[in-house]
């Protein structure tokens, strides 16, 4: 099997496991320009050729102003365009001194978030695609085990009421290294500007604890994120039978 297959395998799987895409929705997908999201808008895009279900889907990149980092944006629209996609860039800041206990990565990424939540609404989107892998998910079940006490990562799909949004990751099921072989085949270019701080993260750490832990086992990843759906459904089963 191509990887390419293998991974729109994965993605499908994923479409139907956790009832990420349904009729008539229309998708903004986070298009960051990094490999994660690109490849996300071509395998969104390959799934609304074959329109079961049909949707519509729309690339939007958020550039942050006062981040030196640079998207080439050209590159971007390009890319959507030639999945006949819509793209839209938009432009945000953040104050890093607004609050103190918060680091860079947070604020930027929230004010982002936010933003994005704006353009859906504004764009008539349901729903919000970030391309958030399974290696991320099991790096924030990790994070949040460590740090936080909890047991808990980024789920597949979230319901955001507050926005009346739904957020979906269909490469939840997607490993990293599938991405990165992926970005090689097809020649993904590399943002012009990467962000100064993306190597100082509690993130990049945890990523060495995992490769550890995957020598132990090499189906790690896949076990833990069963372990944390699994504990998820027994919540949403407590609450729905309290109710």
């Amino acid at each position: 099997m191509e990887l390419s297959d293998k991974i729109y395998q994965k993605v499908r799987k994923a479409i139907k496991a956790f009832g990420l895409i349904e009729e008539g929705d229309k998708i903004l997908v986070g298009l960051s320009g990094g490999k994660d999201s690109l490849a996300l808008l071509e395998f969104l895009a390959r799934k609304r050729f074959s329109r079961q279900p049909n949707f519509e889907i729309v690339a939007v990149h958020v550039s942050m102003e006062n981040v030196p980092y640079q998207a080439d944006v050209d590159y971007l629209r390009a890319y959507a365009a030639s999945f006949n996609v819509a793209f839209v860039h938009d432009v945000a800041s953040f104050n890093p001194e607004q609050d103190a206990k918060r680091t860079p990565c947070f604020l930027c990424s929230w004010t982002r978030r936010k933003r994005m939540f704006a353009l859906a609404k504004d764009l008539n989107c349901n729903k919000i695609a970030l391309g958030h892998h399974l290696d991320d998910m099991v790096k924030t079940l990790l994070m949040n085990l460590t740090f936080q006490g909890s047991f808990s990562t980024m789920p597949p799909v979230l319901s955001m009421n507050k926005f009346e949004m739904k957020i979906i990751r269909p490469l939840c099921l997607v490993e990293e290294a599938d991405l990165i072989a992926f970005s090689e085949l097809r020649g993904f270019r590399k943002q012009k500007e990467v962000c100064p701080y993306e190597d100082n993260s509690n993130r990049t750490s945890v990523q060495s604890v995992l490769e550890q832990i995957e020598k132990l086992n090499p189906r790690a990843k896949s076990s833990l994120l069963r372990a944390m759906m699994r504990s998820e459904e027994r919540r949403v089963g407590k609450e729905c039978r309290s109710r």
